[in-house]
Order: structure tokens, then sequence, then C-alpha cells
């Protein structure tokens, strides 16, 4: 990894912990991470996307790594988190960026390009459905509701934080590819969920997203061109989602990758970059 920037970025009411790279006026692309991840999740794609002249900020979201983690589930309701990415780029002094998320990063994407599309260039999605199309296949599809299950466990006090303390390094393993996750990845990400507070703050969003359901507009349609990538050997969703989730797109091109899992930015960390880079530089 080259060296980066490390900024404390106070946004909406709290401090971000943001890395950032590449030639500061180059076109920023915002990268969001999901979970149990941080910032560290792109970093194949914040040196490859600086190396092409894009400048890059990948933050901590709140409740991970070194960012803050407000106590109460309520802190992390979607809109919340939607309005941090609001202060990034209020902060960033541009009018419009181009934003990428994996995961709940990805949900946090969505939401802003459903909720504030004039702040936005391009979208890129990795791994997570449009959150109607989730919605919808959380209440009729038994194969993703169970795939889903995870989700109620985390909902439970406690436990769920004594259980991710001793098994969070094979959570990512057995989900990946073998040795998509080398030993020196998985040492950094336990750095990051030892910060003090970091197991609740990552959890608080599965809370959050269940006792505080979020309002989904009557237009729901991704306006921002959109370019979504999927992994199919996603152990956690349904990759019968995928397509659904562009249709809800007026300028949307999916991409699988029938050989990668969830994990798809680290399984093809050389071809999503490209993928980005090629999507983010092309004009209309």
């Amino acid at each position: 990894m080259n060296q980066y920037d490390h900024q404390m970025m106070t946004v909406n009411g709290i401090r971000l912990h943001v890395v950032q790279a590449g030639p500061p006026d180059g076109p920023l692309v915002i990268l969001l991470h999901g979970f149990p991840e941080f910032w560290y999740g792109w970093k194949n794609q914040i040196d490859d996307l600086a190396e092409r002249g894009f400048r890059v900020w990948a933050p901590d979201q709140r409740g991970y790594n070194r960012s803050d983690k407000p106590s109460g589930v309520a802190a992390y309701k979607l809109d919340n988190l939607a309005a941090d990415v609001v202060g990034l780029i209020d902060a960033s002094r541009h009018k419009q960026v181009f934003l990428a998320g994996h995961d709940w990063g990805a949900a946090v994407a969505w939401w802003v390009a459903i909720h504030y599309p004039q702040r936005l260039k391009k979208l890129v999605i990795a791994n997570v459905p449009q959150p109607v199309v989730f919605a919808q296949y959380l209440r009729s599809n038994l194969k993703q509701l169970r795939k889903s299950g995870y989700i109620f466990f985390f909902q439970l006090p406690l436990l769920p934080e004594f259980v991710l303390a001793r098994t969070g390094p094979k959570l990512l393993q057995n989900s990946g590819l073998p040795g998509t996750f080398t030993e020196e990845d998985l040492q950094h990400y336990e750095a990051a969920w030892s910060q003090p507070g970091a197991y609740t703050g990552m959890l608080n969003w599965y809370r959050a997203i269940v006792r505080h359901r979020p309002h989904t507009p009557a237009d729901s349609r991704v306006h921002v061109p959109t370019l979504m990538i999927w992994g199919m050997q996603d152990v956690a969703l349904d990759s019968a989602m995928a397509q659904p989730s562009i249709d809800l797109c007026d300028d949307g091109h999916l991409v699988l990758f029938e050989d990668a899992t969830h994990w798809v930015q680290h399984d093809k960390a050389a071809e999503v970059s490209a993928l980005m880079a090629e999507f983010l530089s092309e004009t209309s």
C-alpha cells in the first residue's frame, strides 16, 4: 500500500477518520466500507484509483475503527449514515462526487443516491441489492430470509458482541475464497475491532435497521448512473436480487463474477479497480 493522508473530519456532529490518497485536484471518489471492515476493505482500489488520477477518500464510517461511536441504536439510523456521507461531500467543497459502497457501505450509497441524487456524479455498488428489492425479498423469499438469519441474532444484547469478538477472523475466512484474507489482513481487522466500543458500534447498524426502519420515498428509482458489481458466491445475499436492483436504475450496468464471493473487491481486486476506473472516467 502507498502512503496515505489520515484525517479526522468533523461532519454531521461526529468525527470520522478518513484515509485520503491521490492527487488533490483529481476527481473525488468516496469509498464506503461494510461490515465488519473499515477503510482498509478498499485498500486495493484506493491505490489503483489514486494511481489513475482520482482523489480518493475512504472513511471509517461511524461506529468503526477510529471514527466516533455514538451511543444508542438510534444514532445508527440509515438517514444518519447517509447524512454523514453528505457531510463529507460538503467538507470536500465539491458539489458532486463519485460514490462507491460495498456491503453496508453499499446500502448507505444506495440511500444517498435515492435521497441526494444531486450530490452524486455516478454510483458504484458491490454486492448489496437496492433497498426496495431487499425489503421485497426479505418478505417473500425464504432462501434470502434464511441467509439473513444472522441479522435477527444481532438484535440480541451483548451476546453478539461476545461471539463476534471470538469469531471475527473466521467470519471473514469462512465467507471468502481461500487466501482472500491474509494473516496480515486479519491482524489489521482485529486491531480495528479492538477499538473501544467498536463491536457494539458495528452491530448497532443492524439493530437500527430493524428498530428504526427507514421510510422509503415514493420515487425510489435511482437516477444516478450506476455500476453494480456482484460476486455470485455470496453466502449472505442471493444473486437473484442483482438484476431487479439494476432494473430500478435509470442508467444501470451490471457485472457478475461467477467465481467471486461477497468480498468481490478483494477476490477480483484488479478487475474491480479497472471496472470502476473505466466507468467513472466515461463521459456521457
